[in-house]
C-alpha cells in the first residue's frame, strides 16, 4: 500500500475529535486507509452501509452503537443513511460522558455535500474532516523516477486501480467502467433523477473544455437544458469530488477582474477516458493535451497546499496566471504551467505577478533542472514545485 499523505492527519484528528469524516471519490482508497487504522484501533468495527445487512444492524441505531461504545466504529458510504447524523450526536455525547473523548467514529463519504450539510447541522464541534484525493505524484514516486513515470501517472490518473493496471488498455477499461458506474448506479443511489446520457455529455464537454472559464449558457445551449440545470449538475459533480471549480482571485487591485470560475475535471485519467484517449501518444496528439497537463499540475499543487487559498487571476486587459496560492501568512505565489520543455511566459504573467505582489513566481514545466528567468521567475519541474509548495504549506500551519 502507498503511504498516503492524509494518513498522519487522519491519525491526529482521530486522537483529537470524537468523529472524523474521510472524504473522497469512490475507489480512491478510503476503505483501505480506514482499515490501516486497525494498528491503533485493533477492535475497530466496520460497517459498509451499501449493504442491506449493515443497514439492518442499525435499525435501532442508538442501541447498536452504544453496544460498541468502546470501539472505533467505521461507517462506510455514510451518505447513504443521512438520518444517522441526528443519532450520532447523542451517542457521541453519551460516550464522552463515559470518558471516551476522541476516536469514536470514522465516517467515510463519497459525496461531500450530503456529509458536510448533515454533519454541520448535527455534529458541530464534534467532527473534523480529511479529504483523500487520488494518488499524488509524491505518494507514488518516493525515490527516483523518470519522465515516463510521471507521464504515465498523467495519462492514467491517480485512482489506485487505474494506476496499478498492467497495461494502458486495462487502465482505460477500468476508468470507462468507473464512469459508467457513477452515471448509472452511484448518482441515482444518492437521489438525483438525472438522465445518465445528459450528465455524461456534460462531463465530457467539461473534459473538452478543461481549465476554461465556466460558460453555463454555452453548455446549456449545447445540452438543450437551462443554465440553472447546468449549474445544478456541475454542483453535483463537484460534490462528488470529480470536478473542481477554481475561483477567480478577488481583491482590490484597481483592475477589471474576470469573475467566472475555471472548471477542471479533477483526475487527468478521467479527462482522457471521457475523451477516448488511452495512451500517451493519443493524449499528446489531442488538442486537450496542454490543458489536461495544466489540470494535472493544478491538482497536485492544490493538494500539496492544503492550508492555502487557491485561485486563478485574469483581468480584462490580459494579465493572467494559471494558479494563485495565498498562504496563511498572506504570502502569494503565482504559478504558470506549461507542457513545453522550453517554456516561456507572456507579458500577462509578469503583469499579474506585479498586480498581486507575488513573493514567488514559478513556471512549472517538464524541465530537467531548475533555472531562473528574468524578473525573479523560477522554472521548475513538477516534483520540485510540489516539494516547495508542501514546505511553504507546512511552515504556515
Amino acid at each position: 500500500m502507498y503511504q498516503r499523505q492524509s494518513q498522519q492527519k487522519l491519525i491526529q484528528l482521530l486522537q483529537q475529535f470524537p468523529a472524523v469524516g474521510l472524504l473522497g471519490p469512490r475507489q480512491v482508497g478510503k476503505t483501505t486507509l480506514a482499515f490501516a487504522q486497525k494498528a491503533l484501533y485493533p477492535d475497530a468495527l466496520y460497517l459498509d452501509l451499501e449493504l442491506p445487512s449493515a443497514q439492518r444492524q442499525l435499525d435501532d441505531t442508538e442501541a447498536f452503537l452504544m453496544a460498541h461504545a468502546q470501539q472505533l466504529v467505521i461507517l462506510d458510504e455514510v451518505q447513504r443513511m443521512p438520518e444517522l447524523f441526528g443519532v450520532l450526536r447523542g451517542v457521541i455525547d453519551q460516550r464522552r460522558r463515559m470518558g471516551q473523548a476522541s476516536g469514536q467514529f470514522l465516517l467515510l463519504g463519497s459525496a461531500t455535500g450530503v456529509l458536510l450539510q448533515q454533519s454541520s447541522e448535527s455534529l458541530a464541534g464534534r467532527v473534523a474532516y480529511v479529504e483523500l484525493p487520488p494518488l499524488q505524484a509524491t505518494e507514488i514516486f518516493t525515490g527516483t523516477h523518470s519522465v515516463a513515470d510521471l507521464n504515465a501517472l498523467w495519462v492514467r490518473g491517480g485512482f489506485p486501480l487505474s494506476w496499478l493496471a498492467k497495461t494502458d488498455a486495462d487502465s482505460m477499461t477500468w476508468r470507462e467502467v468507473f464512469i459508467a458506474t457513477y452515471l448509472e448506479k452511484d448518482i441515482p443511489a444518492l437521489g438525483p433523477r438525472i438522465p445518465a446520457t445528459t450528465l455524461r455529455r456534460l462531463w465530457t464537454m467539461l473534459a473538452h473544455h478543461q481549465g476554461e472559464l465556466l460558460d453555463q449558457s454555452k453548455l446549456a445551449a449545447a445540452l438543450a437544458i437551462s443554465g440553472q440545470t447546468v449549474s445544478r449538475y456541475i454542483d453535483l459533480l463537484c460534490d462528488l469530488m470529480l470536478v473542481r471549480r477554481l475561483p477567480a482571485w478577488h481583491g482590490n487591485v484597481g483592475k477589471r477582474l474576470i469573475r467566472a470560475p475555471k472548471v477542471y475535471v479533477r483526475d487527468s485519467g478521467l479527462v482522457h477516458a471521457l475523451l477516448g484517449l488511452s495512451s500517451l501518444d493519443a493524449v499528446l496528439g489531442h488538442p486537450v493535451a496542454g490543458s489536461s497537463w495544466e489540470g494535472f499540475v493544478v491538482e497536485q499543487l492544490i493538494n500539496a497546499a492544503s492550508q492555502a487559498e487557491a485561485s486563478f487571476y485574469r483581468t480584462s486587459n490580459g494579465a493572467e496566471v494559471d494558479l494563485v496560492l495565498t498562504f496563511r501568512n498572506q504570502e502569494t505565489w503565482t504559478i504558470e504551467i506549461k507542457r513545453s520543455s522550453a517554456p516561456s511566459v507572456s507579458r500577462g504573467f509578469y503583469q499579474a505577478a506585479t498586480d498581486l505582489g507575488a513573493a514567488r513566481k514559478l513556471l512549472v514545466a517538464p524541465v530537467a533542472q531548475t533555472y531562473p528567468m528574468k524578473e525573479g521567475i523560477e522554472v521548475v519541474d513538477v516534483m520540485t514545485a510540489i516539494r516547495w509548495v508542501t514546505e511553504q504549506n507546512q511552515s504556515n500551519r
